[in-house]
This record gives structure tokens, C-alpha cells and sequence, in this order.
């Protein structure tokens, strides 16, 4: 059993990882920063750290590459931006060798006394060298297709057994599926003691956009990845598919919305021509929203959000919801989102509306717009509530310390 040296009432020292280097773009600097943010307004002494060991993607040249160049600026232009006060915290590890930011021998200080490691998303190596109180979690951002994984070890996964050994290695695993406990979720649990959770929002710093009205006319818009499986995901004999097989069932919602609505898509195979003919205006994802800053404007010039969610977390019904929706709200944009069993843990109807089908969508679309100023304010009376980083962040640490009879991971 686990016995944390520190609670949430004292100062812990917190390493926080991502895959912002690995993939600079705008969405996945606030997917994982903002709980390095967020974790240190709480007052704890927190640190970014990144080791995935992998090339990273350059989303200018649009190639993996061997070079840390462009990964190194863009972590260190993030902080000196938006948490300046963090700026020495940070520790970029390319190809496990050459590290960035804090100096190794810093980095390793760190390490040698950290009270809680959090690997989000799962992607990082163990750091070598904690202490034996520290808390290791691993964070499961994408439910279904990492519970998948680990049960079934698909060929095509890279370095497959390695990350599932890794996964094992964790004290405590969360995840993103916050239906994962409901009689109606198919998700394999496996052995595992999953705690929920959700995406923290930092929301003062998405104050600016919530000021700012989107006028009547702008898009509805999103940002997504068309799809990103490297094989076939099956499980029992089911094969559950990604962004793209939900979306298609909404390909010719334009014709149907009345409003205007645009996406900015990148990932594999997705058929521009075909999209803009049936109505949709049609961005580059990656550079659209290339950094933080292009992220949160093409939020702020929306009327809202409407998107799919990908077919594994609507099929078996993980309750899983999006970072990038949770950031609309917090800007103030209303959203109309498909159901993947969040409308059983959130609330829903003003702000944020569920959604199953194109009938769904039309009326959800047509409701808003009816009383914009009203889901305008009830989205950030929401964001607020449910994924203001303070009360989420909180409550992550102490399910992290929480005393059990056994720790998650241990075999049943």
C-alpha cells in the first residue's frame, strides 16, 4: 500500500508530462499545460517533463524529424507567454539523450524528491530515480483504444508490450472515461481500479475570448483529426473505428443546420473535396492552429462548437469528454457535441448540448441560436463549475493520495 509523504493541504513537488514536443501544435499545448498551470496556482511546486523517446513531428515541414529545434522554441515561447513564472520549469528529454529547458543534473534533483508523478496521456517513460513515496498515475486521455490495447496487444502498436508493462508500472490509474462505472459502459476494465477524472481548464486565461460576442453569421466551428489508428482496433470480434466513421453520419448536416459550419481537420484520408462539396468550409488543422495563440482565435471567432467524437467512445460509451470542448466553453462558445455517455455525468441543455443524430443536431443548432446570449453564458458558467482547474486539480490529488486496501493495478 501506498504512503504518500505529503497531502493536498502541504506544498508537493509535481512532474506533470505530455507530448507537446512530440506534437506542437496549438490543442496539445493546452491539453497538457494547462495542468501544469493549473497544478502550480493550487500552490505546489510543478514541472513539465517530456520523454517519449520518439521523433517529433514539425507541423511547418510537416515530417518527423531529428532535430528538437522547432519542439524546444515552442515549449519554451508557451511559458514565457502564458506562466512566465514557470519558465525554469520545464525539462524536454529528445530521444531519451539531449535534454532542453533544466539542465539534467536540475531535472534529477527534481525527480530524487518528487511526491507525484503524473504521466498524462501515458506516452512517457518512468523517470529513474523517484523516491519510494512518490505516487505514480497513469492518466488514460483516450478510453476505449488504451484499455483495447492492453487487453489485446495489436501487432501494428509500436513497442506494444513495453508500454502495457509500463502502464502496470503506475500506483494509480485515471482516466478520462467518466462513464466507465456505468452499467451502460463496454469498456474492459481489466484489472485495473480506474478513477475518473476530467480535463482541468485554467479559465482566467480564456477570460479574453468569453468578453468577445462572436457575431451572428460566424461558423460554428472545430478542430479535429479525421483519423489516427495505425490498424485495426478489435475487440471480441468487434472492430471500433475512429473520428471519421462517426462523422460521416453528419456529412451533409450543412445542408440541413442553417448556420454556417467549418472545420479545421488534419490526420489521415480526410476527403476535403468531398467535405466542402457537401458544404463544409474546410481548414488545415495543423495550420490553422498552429500555436496556442491560433488555437484559442479560431475558438474566439466561433459561434460555438459542433463536432463528433469518435466511434470507439460513442460505442462503448465511456462518458469521455474533449479538452478542446471544454476550452470552447470556457471562451463562452455554446457546444453541440455527440453523446459518448457524458450526458450521464454532466449536465446538459444549456451551454452544452448532447447530441446522437443530424435531427439531434439541427434542433440542438436551431435551440441555441434562438437564445445565444443565454447558453453563451450558461457555457462558462459551466466550464466553471465542472472543469475550472482548481476544483478539478483538487480533487485529482486527493483521489491520487487516497488510501485503499489495495493500490490500483494490483491483480484482483
Amino acid at each position: 500500500m501506498i504512503q504518500p509523504a505529503s497531502t493536498r493541504s502541504s506544498r508537493l513537488r509535481i512532474i506533470v508530462t505530455g507530448l507537446v514536443g512530440l506534437h506542437p501544435v496549438g490543442g496539445v499545448a493546452w491539453d497538457y499545460l494547462q495542468y501544469v498551470i493549473g497544478l502550480a496556482r493550487l500552490g505546489h511546486d510543478v514541472y513539465y517533463h517530456e520523454d517519449t523517446w520518439s521523433w517529433p513531428y514539425n507541423p511547418v515541414s510537416k515530417e518527423h524529424t531529428d532535430d528538437a529545434g522547432y519542439s524546444v522554441d515552442y515549449l519554451r515561447d508557451f511559458f514565457q507567454r502564458y506562466a512566465p513564472e514557470l519558465s525554469g520549469h520545464w525539462h524536454y528529454l529528445h530521444l531519451h539523450e539531449t535534454g532542453f529547458g533544466m539542465t539534467r543534473r536540475e531535472f534529477d534533483e527534481v525527480v530524487r524528491s518528487c511526491d507525484l508523478f503524473i504521466n498524462v496521456s501515458g506516452a512517457n517513460l518512468i523517470p529513474e530515480g523517484l523516491p519510494p513515496h512518490c505516487v505514480k498515475v497513469f492518466l488514460d486521455t483516450d478510453p476505449g483504444y488504451n484499455q483495447i490495447v492492453l487487453s489485446e496487444r495489436p501487432a501494428w502498436a509500436e513497442n506494444v508490450d513495453r508500454w502495457c508493462d509500463s502502464v502496470d508500472a503506475h500506483d494509480r490509474h485515471f482516466t478520462y472515461a467518466e462513464n466507465i462505472h456505468g452499467p451502460d459502459c463496454r469498456v474492459p476494465k481489466l484489472h485495473y481500479d480506474w478513477i475518473t477524472t476530467r480535463m482541468p481548464i485554467v479559465t482566467d486565461l480564456w477570460a479574453d475570448a468569453a468578453r468577445t460576442e462572436a457575431p451572428s453569421g460566424s461558423p460554428w466551428t472545430t478542430v479535429m483529426t479525421w483519423s489516427a489508428f495505425k490498424g485495426p482496433l478489435t475487440y471480441r470480434g468487434e472492430e471500433f473505428g475512429s473520428k471519421d466513421r462517426e462523422f460521416e453520419r453528419f456529412i451533409d448536416l450543412p445542408e440541413q443546420a442553417g448556420v454556417p459550419l467549418e472545420i479545421a481537420v488534419g490526420g489521415l484520408g480526410a476527403p476535403l473535396e468531398r467535405l466542402r462539396s457537401r458544404g463544409w468550409r474546410v481548414l488545415d488543422g495543423p495550420s490553422a492552429t498552429l500555436t496556442p495563440g491560433q488555437y484559442a482565435a479560431v475558438i474566439e471567432r466561433s459561434r460555438g462548437e459542433f463536432s463528433t467524437a469518435k466511434h470507439v467512445y460513442v460505442a462503448l460509451r465511456t462518458g469521455w469528454f474533449s479538452c478542446r470542448s471544454a476550452c470552447y466553453l470556457a471562451a463562452g462558445r455554446p457546444v453541440v457535441v455527440q453523446d459518448t455517455g457524458f450526458s450521464n455525468v454532466l449536465p446538459c441543455g444549456e451551454g452544452l448540448i448532447s447530441i446522437d443524430t443530424p435531427d439531434d443536431a439541427v434542433a440542438a443548432l436551431q435551440r441555441v441560436e434562438a437564445d445565444y446570449a443565454h447558453h453563451r453564458e450558461a457555457a462558462r458558467t459551466l466550464a466553471h463549475d465542472c472543469f475550472g482547474s482548481d476544483r478539478v486539480l483538487a480533487r485529482f490529488v486527493d483521489d491520487a493520495f487516497a488510501s485503499r486496501e489495495k493500490s490500483p493495478g494490483d491483480p484482483v
